[in-house]
């Protein structure tokens, strides 16, 4: 085993203004990492945000985690960017100190190719230092950039990065092509891509302590909404079997103890007495005492009084539902996939399953180009009227969907010039706009 190739990956650090670990792990990354494992290469995991990094235990400052595995990251104040310069408030790097991460990069034998994964446009800057610090340690390595940041701006990514490698869109396959010209193994465990169950499991292993395991049970999503990259990043949907996804919880259960999960699906609830139901009814018969979040938005229009029950009685702690505005009108424009009595259903259906309003939070979608403020305001009072806690989600441009365009000529910003202003923090295509007007709509939804 130790003459096979090693290849490193690596998820890079984040510059931005606030970030926080809600049950965040780098999925494309580890599944990446289980493919390799799968083929075998040797493979390391260096997580810069990951607060159990080695050499964490007795530093000063550590982030306390809170309840089910989620909390802080480390940070480090910076310098803003000079385009941010007039936003009021404070820039960070979110992720290790960059001594302990130099520190584990000496600490490794040299690897024959390192992986780095990016996540939002804006955090391109954090990807640039941590791929900065990996050509001080390993000047020669290959360095390969995949995941959404590269997918969406592939040109910026080249100009910006300068890695030797740009994988763009789902990466098994490409990734393993281009490993076998660096390294000279032939993949023998190609990934089906309408396959998901052909997948390994992401390699969670690589990590020193698991607070939580996230999960994805599909890929893709079958609806088409104009504001997000699901489409680009996952064209298709398809789902995993029930047994796949039975005996990967029951593992790292077992294996590592963990209790907590957390679905990172699009569509979770998506034709759930043939997927997620019967997953469901094996975990309560098996009755591990597990608990289940979901982060991602879930479909109100999925929840019906014996899916509640079965949500409730399975151990779901934590549920967020994508509302995103009670404009009835903008949401037949997104396609339909919610109207206003599946809203007053689903709230209902989850009270009586046992659920307390106080545990269901819904994402109102804010900031979307040429929506009025009145708008964001009416939808935060109505699902304040039903008890249920709203999540503010300022919109966010994302290249290549179909919202992009629009949303450039709305913006304040030159979006298309520079990722920075794709922050949803400065709420780039509110019109008009205040920092005033953003505090009181914050302060509208958590009275």
């Amino acid at each position: 085993m130790s003459s096979s190739p090693h290849i490193l990956l690596i998820n890079p650090y984040i510059w931005d203004f606030t970030a926080f670990d809600l049950w965040a792990k780098p999925m494309g990354l580890l599944y990446l990492g289980g493919v390799l494992q799968a083929n075998g290469y040797r493979v390391h995991l260096l997580d810069c945000l990951d607060v159990h990094f080695k050499g964490t235990e007795t530093f000063p400052g550590r982030p306390p985690r809170r309840a089910f595995g989620t909390g802080k990251y480390f940070r480090q104040r910076l310098s803003k960017p000079s385009a941010l310069n007039q936003i009021p408030r404070y820039y960070y790097r979110y992720g290790v100190p960059p001594t302990l991460f130099l520190e584990a990069l000496k600490g490794l034998p040299r690897p024959e190719a390192i992986l780095i994964t990016s996540s939002m446009t804006y955090w391109y800057r954090g990807i640039k230092e941590t791929i900065d610090l990996v050509r001080l340690i390993f000047p020669k390595c290959p360095i390969i950039l995949g995941g959404i940041y590269a997918t969406l701006m592939p040109e910026h990514a080249e100009k910006t990065m300068h890695p030797d490698y740009i994988i763009t869109g789902p990466g098994e396959r490409a990734i393993l092509n281009l490993l076998a010209e660096i390294t000279g193994i032939t993949p023998h465990g190609v990934p089906g891509s309408d396959d998901p169950d052909s997948r390994p499991w992401p390699a969670f292993d690589l990590y020193p302590f698991l607070d939580y395991v996230t999960l994805l049970t599909s890929k893709g999503c079958p609806f088409s909404c104009p504001y997000c990259a699901s489409k680009i990043l996952h064209p298709k949907f398809v789902q995993r079997s029930v047994e796949s996804i039975i005996a990967e919880i029951l593992y790292w259960h077992s294996a590592k103890g963990v209790r907590d999960f957390a679905f990172y699906d699009d569509a979770l609830l998506v034709g759930f007495d043939n997927h997620l139901g019967p997953v469901l009814e094996a975990l309560i018969r098996k009755d591990y005492s597990l608990r289940f979040h979901t982060p991602n938005a879930m479909h109100l229009r999925e929840i019906t009084l014996d899916t509640a029950e079965l949500l409730f009685r399975a151990g779901f702690k934590t549920l967020r539902f994508g509302l995103e505005t009670v404009n009835w009108d903008r949401q037949k424009t997104w396609g339909g996939k919610l109207v206003q009595d599946d809203l007053y259903r689903a709230v209902t259906a989850l009270g009586k399953a046992g659920f307390g309003k106080g545990q269901i939070e819904v994402y109102l979608l804010c900031g979307l180009p040429g929506q009025p403020l009145t708008e964001i305001e009416q939808t935060i009072r109505e699902v304040k009227s039903l008890g249920l806690r709203p999540r503010l989600a300022e919109y966010s441009p994302l290249p290549k969907t179909p919202l992009w365009e629009e949303a450039c000529r709305f913006s304040r910003f030159p979006l298309a010039e520079e990722p920075l202003f794709h922050n949803n923090s400065l709420w780039p295509c509110l019109s008009p706009f205040s920092w005033e007007k953003v505090q009181d709509l914050k302060d509208l939804a958590r009275t």
